[in-house]
Order: C-alpha cells, then sequence, then structure tokens
C-alpha cells in the first residue's frame, strides 16, 4: 500500500481524505493552511482538513509558506512518502518539492482540465453557465495546473444548479477518482496526457463582482451570478439605501412571465421599454419579479440589509416594495 502525504484545505479536499483513509492508504501526515481568524470573535478556526486529520491521528503541518521553506521540505523528505496527493490547497508549489515523492505528486482539480486552471473551477464554470464541468487528475508541475492529465470524468450542471451543489457533488467525486488515480499508479498503468495550449482560466473571485449590473447584464447572466456566488458572497443590489442581497432566482422570458400573470398581457408591448431592474410585481402571495435585459427574474430567496436569508415571500411579508420601483446598480 502507498505511503502518501496528504496536501489540502476546505471541505471539498476532506472529501478526498475520506476516501484515502476509507481505501485504507497509509497517511504519513496531512499539510493544510493554518487556522484562521473566523466569525465576530476572530478566534482561530481549523480547516476542515485538519479537523478531520486530528480526529483521525494524522500528524498535521501548517507552514505558512512552502516556498523556500527549507526545514518543511527536509521534513517532506525525511517523512519519504511514494505520492502526495494534492487536493484544494491553496498554494502553488515548488520544484523541490514536486520532486519528493518517488511516483509524483497527483492533484485533484475541479474542472475538465485545461478548461478553468486558477483558484476558482467550480464557481466559474457555474458564473459562465456551463453545461458541464468535472473532475481532472494529473501529476504535477511547477505550473498552475498545468501537469499532464490522467483521469477525468464530466457531469452535467443542472440549470439551477448552485456553486455550493456543484461543489458537494464534485467533493464526492473528487475521492472516487483520486482512488481509481492511485490504483493505478500502483499498478504502472497510468495514463499520461498533455494539455496543450488550448486552456482558460478561472482566477480568485473579487468581492465587486458580486453587485448586480442591471443596465449590461441579461437576465441569464444575473441568474449565473446569483448561483454562481451561493454560498460564497451573494449577488446583490439596492432598494434605495438598503443593499439587498440575491441567492436564488429563475430567469424567465417575457412570455413565460406573462403565462404566469395573464392578467398583464395587455401590458406587453410596454415591457421592452421598462428599463432593467424595474419592479414589475411585489406582492406576499405571488412573488418578486424585476425587469431585466433580455428577461425577468423571478426571486427566490432574498437577504435584506442586517437580516437573514428568506424565502422571497416571507421577506415581502414584512418588507413592501412598490411595483415600479428602480432597483439601483450602485449606491
Amino acid at each position: 500500500m502507498l505511503n502518501i502525504v496528504f496536501m489540502g484545505t476546505p471541505d471539498f479536499a476532506e472529501e478526498s481524505l475520506k476516501s484515502l483513509i476509507d481505501a485504507q492508504y497509509n497517511i504519513l501526515a496531512v499539510v493544510t493552511n493554518p487556522d484562521k481568524p473566523q466569525g465576530r470573535g476572530m478566534k482561530l478556526v481549523a480547516s476542515p482538513v485538519k479537523q478531520y486529520a486530528l480526529l483521525k491521528e494524522i500528524p498535521v503541518y501548517q507552514p505558512e509558506k512552502v516556498r523556500n521553506n527549507t526545514e518543511f521540505i527536509e521534513e517532506m523528505k525525511r517523512l519519504n512518502p511514494d505520492v502526495i496527493c494534492v487536493v484544494a490547497y491553496g498554494k502553488i508549489l515548488p520544484q523541490e518539492l514536486l520532486d519528493i515523492p518517488k511516483l509524483g505528486c497527483i492533484n485533484v482539480h475541479g474542472s475538465l482540465l485545461p478548461k478553468y486552471r486558477g483558484a476558482a473551477p467550480i464557481q466559474w464554470a457555474v458564473l459562465n453557465g456551463e453545461k458541464a464541468t468535472g473532475v481532472t487528475t494529473m501529476y504535477m508541475d511547477a505550473g498552475m495546473d498545468t501537469g499532464d492529465m490522467i483521469l477525468k470524468e464530466e457531469i452535467a450542471i443542472g440549470e439551477d444548479e448552485t456553486t455550493g451543489e456543484l461543489w458537494d457533488r464534485l467533493s464526492q467525486i473528487g475521492g472516487e477518482i483520486l482512488i481509481k488515480t492511485l490504483k493505478l499508479i500502483e499498478e504502472g498503468k497510468a495514463p499520461r496526457e498533455k494539455q496543450g495550449e488550448d486552456f482558460s482560466m478561472a482566477p480568485m473571485l473579487k468581492k465587486e463582482m458580486a453587485q448586480i449590473d442591471w443596465e449590461n447584464q441579461t437576465a441569464e447572466q444575473i441568474h449565473n451570478l446569483v448561483r454562481g456566488l451561493n454560498p460564497i458572497m451573494g449577488s446583490y443590489t439596492f432598494l434605495g439605501d438598503k443593499k439587498l442581497k440575491f441567492w436564488k432566482v429563475k430567469n424567465l422570458t417575457n412570455s413565460e412571465f406573462l403565462q404566469i400573470y395573464e392578467e398583464m398581457k395587455e401590458y406587453e408591448y410596454k415591457l421592452k421599454e421598462i428599463i432593467p431592474g424595474t419592479v414589475l410585481l411585489a406582492d406576499a402571495k405571488q412573488g418578486l419579479y424585476i425587469k431585466a435585459k433580455e428577461g425577468i427574474i423571478q426571486v427566490l430567496e432574498i437577504q435584506g440589509e442586517n437580516a437573514k436569508r428568506m424565502e422571497v415571500f416571507d421577506f415581502l411579508r414584512g418588507t413592501q416594495i412598490l411595483a415600479g420601483t428602480v432597483l439601483e446598480s450602485i449606491c
């Protein structure tokens, strides 16, 4: 059985670590990011990978940096792993670390490489409205997700699936495909496929991208933005000077909206003239519908300023929004 050092940080990586332990691989050590302050009290919180490793009594290393960290590199050499498995660790590994394991460093990446290299492949697949994505395992090199590919597994993305939902599904697949990859490596049968130059990047998300741009974003783009940022930060707009966060929405065509509310068909000719961001209907029994560029947004789950997330019907029972109100892109 292979001797493995595992490097990872979030719950996505935790699923792969669980799979390794269930498959009875010998985990020499776990390497994860340092504890981070969270919450109002800024209490230090361990990563999901660290918490699980401690539960299983596996030694944990938490270097602030791995590049030019002689002490850490020497410790990894002392452990002498057959393989280093890296899953959402969060740092680019130096060549001197990649050279340590006899059978290489193996990465589990949440996209169908070479598409979406980088830190946020799952999020960008949803944000860009992709219909499919998957998981790729690869031999790591010194670049960012540029190594030779081993295995891939593709899945369809649901029309309304959020980043959080897709994340959970891919984390399970990641653990499964990692075990398949390691078995092939043990048998000397693991393929190596070059990625080529036809790639795309998935950079870290920025807070400013969460703001809805009613003037320039289509209804489909807003729908993808909302589900792509759920549950990370949520997308938002302004009702007057109050921030509204949207957590779940549907993208409707004008025809679909008028099929639901036939009484508004007499105003069909006016829909094209209405400014994007205008509230068409806001009622605690009927819901919240907002005119967007090339369609209409039906809000399903919302969060008022300094309030909790809730279904839109509950929100509208306590907050009055008048039809004709224009939601702002910039406060």
